[in-house]
């Protein structure tokens, strides 16, 4: 992987994450090819409002070209894909969702092997990070899961100070790191930096994050 962008959120029709994304845009070549995997929405692809929302915003943003990988594609169509792709750009919804259908068609090793810029939105971002926090509805509590694990950290989208007591209490043991909307973490050769607002927390306690050295896999 060249470089990953990880982005706490985005409200696209606002546009509240655009600094980001022209940054990443701007890594990928200023006019990048782009493929979508809008996979983590069960019928994201199918929802012709939707698609075309991210595809008017990528070509806003600078976008040669944008082409959205189907969930039917196989493994092979997909190599091919992404062999002809600049910028491969994840989407919102849910991070279960997406592992599972990346896990299937092993769609994680192919991200792997992309020497590209790789945006992950929420759910694409959480699924990027070896763990990663899922708040359950019907609780409203935060628990810890697997994701792919391309990268060795854990992470928290859509970070807000409402849920400081529950990271705290996981942090225990494990460094979390909370992405606000319109922020994000950006990977290159082992160093994590930060755009925007980014926290650490650590051993119960929160603090803002600085540039610092991680593992990958």
């Amino acid at each position: 992987m060249h470089k990953v962008y990880l982005l706490g959120g985005e409200r696209i029709r606002k546009r509240d994450g655009e600094t980001v994304n022209q940054q990443a845009f701007s890594d990928a070549g200023g006019s990048p090819d782009v493929l979508v995997f809008s996979w983590a929405r069960a019928n994201f692809d199918q929802t012709y409002q939707r698609q075309k929302l991210i595809y008017n915003y990528l070509r806003y943003l600078g976008a040669n070209s944008v082409t959205v990988a189907g969930y039917s594609t196989s493994k092979q169509e997909l190599r091919e894909k992404i062999s002809q792709t600049d910028l491969i750009y994840l989407t919102g919804g849910s991070p279960s969702v997406l592992i599972e259908r990346f896990k299937r068609i092993e769609v994680d090793a192919l991200l792997k092997d992309f020497n590209g810029v790789i945006v992950g939105r929420s759910a694409g971002a959480l699924a990027l990070c070896k763990k990663c926090l899922v708040t359950i509805r019907s609780t409203k509590q935060v628990k810890i899961v697997d994701g792919l694990g391309l990268l060795d950290l854990t992470m928290k989208a859509h970070y807000t100070p409402k849920k400081d007591e529950q990271l705290k209490r996981l942090s225990i043991g494990e460094q979390i790191f909370a992405v606000p909307m319109g922020s994000a973490i950006v990977y290159s050769k082992g160093v994590l930096s930060c755009i925007n607002q980014i926290y650490l927390f650590e051993n119960g306690e929160r603090q803002k994050c600085t540039t610092c050295h991680i593992g990958h896999s």
